[in-house]
């Protein structure tokens, strides 16, 4: 025979036990509508900008966006072809196809975001028109970003290419170099670095900021012009299979809106132009 204070007792836990089964319902299909987006990136403005816009964004459309940082060029791009993330932020796209061509994937840029202009910075010397002979200029060393470097210095007159199109030109492309320029080839991530040894340097946008340069600290920096933009936007990249996943089309649709190009110009100012 059950008591009534034994009845009351099971009821209570029968109470208890139903309520958090409930909330714990509730979390999961709460988790289950949530859907996770890793993207690889350069510190800055990448990073910064997946972080400090994206994020927040993404989540009202119930995508938890997470971000891995890297500093270098090579890594992104291999932890997306294994799968370790789901896209990355960090290249141009004449890097990607380089990059691509080199190493036998087929990673695709899914849409271009931003563009960086890159500038000549000032290093023991200060003044490019008064370049002395012998000067030690250091630019990237990867194919796509040493010949961008080599068209910045082209176009400020320093140098004459033997092909003035040609986006991969190294110190071998060089027609003439009337101030016997030395150039110092070091991956693009330690030009900045360098900048206190030579007497000027030639640094990638992204590079250029996370060591504290902007663009009007540059004494030159590309013309943002359709080609420009169009050769060396920042993609959103990711697997053939990816391409049109519905969270990797999220975030390109809010990398691409209005409020990205006001966030851009109140944020970063000329260092990072919209590309869209």
């Amino acid at each position: 025979m059950i008591s009534r204070r034994t009845f009351i007792a099971s009821a209570a836990a029968l109470i208890t036990t139903g309520a958090l089964s409930a909330c714990s319902g509730g979390s999961s299909k709460a988790s289950s509508d949530t859907k996770t987006l890793t993207v690889a990136a350069s510190p800055s403005p990448h990073a910064e900008i997946l972080t400090k816009f994206a994020k927040d964004k993404l989540a009202q459309k119930g995508i938890d966006l997470k971000v891995k940082e890297y500093t270098d060029y090579i890594i992104p791009n291999q932890v997306t072809s294994s799968g370790e993330v789901d896209a990355n932020y960090f290249q141009h796209i004449n890097y990607l196809n380089n990059y691509n061509k080199q190493n036998g994937t087929d990673l695709v840029g899914v849409a271009a975001i931003h563009y960086e202009p890159m500038g000549i910075y000032a290093g023991k010397s200060k003044d490019l028109k008064a370049l002395a002979d012998g000067a030690q200029i250091a630019v990237p060393n990867d194919p796509t970003n040493e010949g961008r470097a080599f068209l910045l210095l082209a176009q400020e007159g320093l140098i004459t290419l033997k092909d003035p199109n040609n986006l991969e030109a190294t110190p071998g492309d060089v027609a003439d170099n009337p101030h016997n320029i030395k150039f110092v080839e070091v991956e693009a991530a330690a030009v900045a670095r360098q900048l206190q040894d030579v007497d000027f340097a030639v640094i990638n946008g992204n590079y250029a900021i996370e060591a504290g340069f902007h663009v009007a600290n540059a004494l030159a920096t590309e013309k943002p012009d359709g080609k420009a933009v169009e050769q060396y936007a920042n993609y959103i990249v990711t697997t053939p299979s990816h391409k049109d996943d519905e969270r990797i089309q999220a975030l390109v649709a809010v990398l691409t809106s209005d409020d990205f190009k006001t966030y851009l110009s109140k944020t970063y100012d000329k260092d990072v132009l919209p590309a869209f």
